[in-house]
């Protein structure tokens, strides 16, 4: 496996930098309701609009759903109109989202913040930018490292749950997206001047068109995968998106006197956001690890191993009531197998899929965002529901199990078929 010392003379190092920065900035952004749905939450309750549990959940796996569908379109944009203008016309739309919400400030409506999560999915659909346009640079025998580097933007929604809260605090919610903003700015201004797309010397493009895509729909291993991706970047994203909601309705005692006695921080929205921070960055940082572990063992018997692992853990989480620390412990262990799993899943699906994948990507992509949309909604109908999250848990825990089913319909062909011929472990 190549390393970091291979792309020294390789590429364009500012691409690669400038690839990273836009999609960490655009993670950041893309999950930045998340951490700030209490903060939100109290101030449309001020206006007068008391929000539903199914409200928020739909305000939270808005800008999901749309960064999943978006990704299809910009990866089109990348292919009309160059990576690097793509990623300029969409960071301009995400912008501007951030600067509605921060101007609206306590004013803000309702369907303004809809409006606002729809805008931010253009953030979510940097997937479908930055990593062609890093890997257009190197020869594949770098793609793995340099996807490596620019995919490690995903910490970005760490970074959101450790300061969003603090910042809230100081200087209101609508800061938060103020500070955004500006960031934003700051980094697709750098981004203009430092990044460029691949000449034709190096890189030749090979235009996607609807009928590809539609080709490949055809195909049942595309569902498959799809089902398997929007259960483990599913899981990962939703879980990430609404772990505030459910820390705080779940373990808001426990918090504020961690908080006071531990940190001397009495606000316990800020203590929620470190414990979130504290559980998704096992998995935004471990999806790597995944993969490696695939490489070694097949990716899936990993997949078994994972997702047995989510599954049991996830129907403890509904059906014991756990003090706080193991409760705590137990999100930690749920992310970190979902991130692996991540990478577990496309070290599968290029020896699939090989001379497709930036198709797969996007549909895969797609289908993982749809998947944190369904989980995020469906812990919002079993707080709507039940007063509860325990319905919520053995849903995803069921569908769980139907993919490790799944994997045992599958094993047998995918490594007797193209799992022979791709030399790879299946």
């Amino acid at each position: 496996m190549a390393g970091f010392k291979d792309l020294k003379g390789q590429g364009h190092t500012p691409t690669l930098l400038m690839s990273f920065l836009y999609f960490d900035m655009s993670f950041m952004v893309w999950t930045m309701l998340g951490p700030l749905s209490t903060e939100i939450t109290e101030a449309l309750a001020l206006g007068g609009h008391i929000m539903t549990a199914g409200e928020k959940a739909t305000l939270l796996s808005l800008p999901i759903l749309s960064g999943a569908i978006l990704r299809i379109v910009l990866g089109f944009g990348v292919d009309k109109l160059g990576a690097k203008m793509t990623a300029l016309i969409s960071q301009a739309i995400v912008i501007a989202s951030l600067l509605t919400a921060f101007f609206m400030g306590d004013n803000i409506t309702y369907n303004a913040l809809l409006m606002v999560a729809l805008g931010l999915g253009f953030a979510g659909a940097s997937f479908a930018v930055a990593l062609p346009q890093a890997g257009q640079w190197y020869p594949p025998k770098l793609q793995g490292v340099v996807l490596g580097i620019a995919g490690a933007g995903n910490i970005g929604v760490v970074i959101d749950f450790l300061f969003a809260p603090k910042i809230a605090e100081i200087w209101g919610w609508s800061s938060v997206f103020g500070v955004g903003a500006a960031m934003s700015i700051i980094v697709i201004i750098a981004y203009a001047f430092m990044a460029k797309d691949a000449p034709s010397d190096i890189y030749t493009a090979r235009p996607k068109k609807i009928k590809d895509y539609i080709k490949l729909l055809g195909d049942k291993d595309t569902w498959w995968f799809s089902f398997f991706y929007a259960i483990s970047f599913g899981g990962f994203v939703g879980f990430a998106g609404y772990m505030k909601v459910y820390l705080m309705n779940t373990y808001s005692v426990d918090m504020s006197t961690f908080g006071l006695e531990m940190l001397d921080e009495e606000n316990v929205k800020v203590i929620a956001g470190y414990f979130g921070a504290f559980c998704i960055f096992s998995g935004a940082v471990l999806r790597p690890v995944g993969g490696n572990i695939a490489d070694k063992i097949g990716g899936v018997k990993s997949l078994y191993f994972f997702y047995g692992a989510v599954a049991i853990l996830v129907t403890i989480s509904a059906l014991v009531s756990l003090p706080f620390y193991i409760a705590i412990l137990v999100l930690f262990l749920i992310m970190a197998n979902l991130g692996m799993a991540n990478g577990a899943v496309f070290q599968l699906v290029p020896q699939r899929f090989g001379k497709d994948i930036g198709i797969m990507t996007g549909l895969v992509g797609c289908a993982g965002g749809l998947g944190g949309t369904a989980l995020i909604k469906t812990l919002g109908w079993s707080k709507g529901a039940f007063d509860g999250y325990t319905a919520g848990f053995l849903i995803f825990a069921c569908v769980v199990l139907v993919a490790i089913m799944g994997l045992s319909l599958v094993k047998t062909r995918w490594r007797t078929t193209w799992g022979f011929k791709s030399g790879g472990r299946i």
